[in-house]
């Protein structure tokens, strides 16, 4: 199969790129410049050069493809409402090179906001609402209602694995600066998690098995207690680990006190997927996890 895939050399689709060649996948991936595509290259792997903006590019490969993958998205939130827009553009664009025709696209989305209370599962909808800003999924089943063949998989809010970059390396690089490892309130929301390579395989088991449900979990451990999370950063620091206000956290506050737990019985059972890799607070009990943070 012949795949082409946004996001080819970030955190997420670097590892879905391998995952594709390895198991004897064509791939083509979108990379913004030279440097980036490096390693994409010496795997293999064809590169389109461009960014998610040039509408065109993204047309063009997609109409020359088996399967699309969507893994992009520009995580600057000092510009979060601009880059919501063209995560949606972008899917917008895919979608309609892949009008008429049996050839999947599978979004990146998450687990934020579904539900509260209890773990969210695959057929729970995605949040919406004008204060809601990012729209993946959303656009997603939209062309669904168009007949185009396309899915969502929901990663879990923490894809870790050392060299990660998001959400957990935050709470670590706040706690350097604060000299507390820190959890809101009680600190009994909790986070799913997935490694990395776990969630890799996802991605090429749904095209494999023919995109047969609308949405998949890649969530290999269902909810982690944020006090869990920062108990385990803190003994890995030598800090004391402790509750902090909502100003603590700055702009990281809302993530750092959502409720993001999730099932992923479904995507499991028809996938035949079972997560390997280590879990979070192995990870996290890795010195190496602490290196660029």
């Amino acid at each position: 199969m012949h795949v082409f895939l946004t996001g080819a050399t970030g955190w997420v689709g670097a590892t879905v790129a391998a995952e594709l060649l390895a198991a004897g996948h064509h791939m083509t991936g979108l990379a913004r410049n030279t440097d980036k595509a490096q390693a994409l290259l010496a795997a293999g792997g064809q590169v389109i050069y461009g960014t998610l903006d040039d509408r065109q590019i993204l047309f063009d490969a997609a109409m020359h493809a088996d399967a699309v993958i969507h893994t992009a998205f520009n995580h600057d939130f000092s510009r979060f409402a601009d880059n919501c827009a063209q995560d949606q553009r972008a899917i917008e664009t895919l979608g309609e090179a892949l009008k008429g025709s049996h050839r999947p696209l599978l979004v990146t989305s998450g687990l934020a906001r579904l539900v509260q209370g209890r773990l969210a599962n695959e057929t729970d909808k995605p949040a919406s609402g004008p204060e809601y800003l990012r729209r993946s999924e959303l656009a997603a089943q939209e062309l669904v209602e168009k007949g185009i063949r396309a899915a969502s998989i929901r990663l879990a809010p923490t894809v870790h694995g050392v060299g990660d970059h998001g959400f957990v390396p935050n709470l670590i690089a706040l706690a350097k600066k604060t000299g507390v490892a820190a959890w809101p309130g009680e600190g009994s929301n909790r986070w799913a998690a997935v490694h990395r390579l776990d969630a890799a395989k996802v991605y090429r088991r749904v095209l494999e098995t023919g995109v047969t449900q609308p949405v998949y979990h890649a969530v290999a451990e269902e909810g982690i207690p944020m006090r869990d999370i920062a108990i385990a950063i803190g003994k890995m620091l030598g800090l004391p680990a402790e509750s902090r206000s909502p100003e603590h956290f700055g702009w990281f506050a809302a993530f750092a006190a959502a409720d993001m737990a999730a099932s992923s019985a479904q995507t499991r059972d028809v996938l035949g997927w079972q997560p390997q890799q280590r879990e979070l607070l192995a990870d996290l009990a890795d010195s190496a996890y602490y290196a660029n943070s």
